[in-house]
């Protein structure tokens, strides 16, 4: 039986699609991996990339934009559209013969890969620049990724009912794009409906093409003059000599096409940077760090916005949109954060006193995951490296991305850089510093040696993260102790409130609902001044059913820990964070704030780590 086989622009394409589509597919199961309730994917561990993932996914992404273009002049130029073609004659073949059911079932097949892979374009841009909704861009980009999988499966079915092997491996057998059919002349075209058209044609039926338009006429001698032969059409040669016509090669034509198109598209992205301008002021007009942003030195300035999605929490959409503001004096930077966040959340671990005894409030924080009694939180990334989210170089997904280390127990990955290579990380939290006017000041940089603790598996190991050198002005208010029973461990207070009235007091309405915030004036934490130790004869007097904080304050920050100064305010939905910082605090575990410093943001709502983000890196623009 004679070898099927396909024409080579088909089968280039063809493979240049499937490649294209399977690394976008894994690199983007391996994003996702990171995203709230779907570590499940992680038992794909095995097949999933671990490096480049990102970098590997936006290549991706280009090239199938780059074959999307190519395969739609490619049709049109080659005239092979007619194998996608979804018209009426083709719908009817859904109820004909086997042959005719399989092949419209093809294309349906084949229209509903076009809508999905146009589907996850779109919704990727969207995601990509961060400017528009990104809760339905990622649902939508997560359904249609399914779609991909789904398809290839019924494609290569269909392909076997068609034609068996022979069918499916005509794409490793490439020839020849067949000769397009001829160019209809218009003058012939014309000749043809005059002639079908005449008295005569219509009288005379099949054969009237041979009789002449009119009766023959007399010669001079009066017998009918005799008919003349039709000419002799023109030769092929005569034709070309005649009708000369430039035909050009439809592959080459869509490599063209794609090639000039996508080139153009990476150009406007490369010189469309997301850019941050740090107006210049003079001292005296620097804003006073109290969380209000009705100051004229915010008023007068445009903000940047950012969408950042595919966090944890916020309503269930894990998405909140963050309005940027800088300035500088020369010497300090000023920034106003501000982002949607539907409650104000200062519930960090708190616990209860139960009849059995007291316990912690928590929900996955033995896995280092909380996600329901947890402060609110917001982070700035500062780095020199241009890369995209996570960049390969400070974020690295799989629950197990360093060999030799502990594994993840939140079955996430890891921060840490390569040798040599530091990113700051500011961090300000709800309860936790943030509200005596600390900033946490932390780093990613290489893997850390794992602690004893960490290599057990009874605390979470954090790769490359680390607060800077110095000492933070807060701690939990708890400890574990052995359960008597001998089975775990139990929670019990460090401190207690020395006046239960004034805390319950000062905590406002308390509720065990973490999805409740906390009303304007409250606060969750203990000072060192206002509780005592806990003892079992100060327990005594504590009734069953009271909350009391999980954080003590107590002294300043200190060291490099201490170069991040803060205030914030929360209303209507939004939190309002001011920070400060020096232009250059000259520390080694710091980035100094300058025009080509790149900044990412992420929002926690009431979450340990499942924050939002976005991918493009925003520039830093110091006047």
């Amino acid at each position: 039986m004679k070898q099927r086989k396909t024409d080579y622009g088909t089968v280039v394409l063809h493979w240049l699609l499937v490649g294209a589509v399977g690394v976008a597919f894994l690199s983007g199961l391996r994003i996702a991996t990171e995203a709230p309730d779907r570590t499940w994917l992680n038992l794909f561990d095995a097949i999933l990339p671990r490096a480049n993932v990102w970098t590997a996914h936006i290549e991706a992404a280009v090239v199938l934009v780059a074959v999307a273009i190519a395969h739609a002049v490619y049709l049109l130029r080659s005239g092979l559209s007619r194998r996608v073609r979804l018209d009426e004659a083709r719908l009817r073949g859904l109820f004909g013969p086997r042959q005719a059911r399989l092949g419209a079932l093809g294309v349906l097949l084949t229209w509903s890969f076009f809508i999905a892979t146009a589907a996850l374009i779109v919704s990727g841009a969207m995601l990509y620049f961060g400017v528009l909704a990104g809760y339905e861009a990622a649902t939508v980009h997560w359904y249609a990724t399914w779609v991909i999988p789904a398809f290839a499966l019924l494609h290569i079915l269909v392909h076997v009912r068609i034609g068996g092997a022979s069918q499916l491996f005509r794409v490793f057998r490439p020839e020849g794009l067949p000769p397009p059919p001829a160019r209809l002349d218009a003058v012939e075209l014309l000749a043809l409906l005059v002639e079908k058209s005449s008295p005569a044609v219509q009288s005379h039926g099949a054969d009237a093409t041979l009789q002449p338009d009119e009766p023959p006429r007399d010669d001079a001698r009066g017998r009918p003059e005799a008919r003349r032969p039709p000419a002799d059409p023109p030769s092929r040669g005569a034709s070309r000599r005649n009708n000369v016509t430039l035909q050009s090669n439809p592959f080459v034509v869509a490599l063209a096409v794609a090639i000039a198109g996508t080139s153009a598209l990476v150009a406007t992205d490369w010189f469309s940077v997301d850019s941050l301008r740090v107006h210049r002021i003079a001292s005296a007009d620097a804003p006073i760090l109290d969380g209000d942003a009705s100051d004229p030195v915010w008023r007068n300035i445009r903000p940047f916005s950012v969408m950042t999605n595919q966090g944890g929490n916020f309503d269930g959409r894990g998405e909140s949109r963050v309005d940027i503001r800088a300035v500088h004096d020369g010497a300090w930077a000023y920034f106003l954060f501000i982002w949607e966040d539907p409650t104000r959340s200062l519930k960090q671990l708190p616990l209860v006193k139960e009849i059995d005894g007291w316990h912690l409030l928590h929900d996955g924080y033995e896995f280092g995951d909380e996600h329901a009694y947890n402060e609110d939180k917001f982070s700035v990334l500062l780095t020199t490296l241009d890369v995209d989210l996570a960049g390969d170089r400070t974020f690295h997904a799989s629950p197990h991305p360093i060999p030799g280390a502990p594994s993840t127990l939140t079955g996430r990955g890891l921060h840490f850089t390569a040798a040599g290579v530091i990113a700051d990380v500011w961090q300000w939290k709800a309860t936790s510093g943030g509200p005596t006017g600390w900033m946490e000041d932390d780093y990613f940089g290489p893997p850390r040696e794992p602690t004893p603790t960490q290599v057990n598996g009874g605390a979470p190991y954090r790769g490359g993260f680390a607060p800077d050198p110095g000492a933070a002005n807060y701690s939990d208010n708890f400890a574990m102790q052995p359960d008597p029973t001998g089975e775990g461990v139990v929670f019990v207070p460090r401190r207690l409130p020395r006046d239960l009235a004034a805390m319950q007091a000062a905590m406002g309405k308390v509720t065990r609902d973490p999805d409740v915030g906390e009303s304007d004036g409250a606060r969750w934490f203990m000072t060192q001044a206002e509780s005592v130790p806990f003892t079992p004869d100060s327990d005594r007097f504590v009734p069953i059913g009271t909350v009391v904080p999980g954080v003590i304050i107590a002294g300043d920050f200190s060291g490099d820990r201490a170069d991040v100064r803060c205030a914030a305010r929360w209303a209507s939905g939004h939190w309002a964070l001011e920070v400060a910082r020096r232009l250059d605090t000259q520390s080694a575990y710091d980035v100094p704030l300058k025009s080509g410093t790149f900044m990412r943001v992420a929002a926690f709502d009431h979450s340990q780590i499942r924050h939002t983000r976005h991918v493009r890196p925003i520039r830093l623009e110091v006047e």
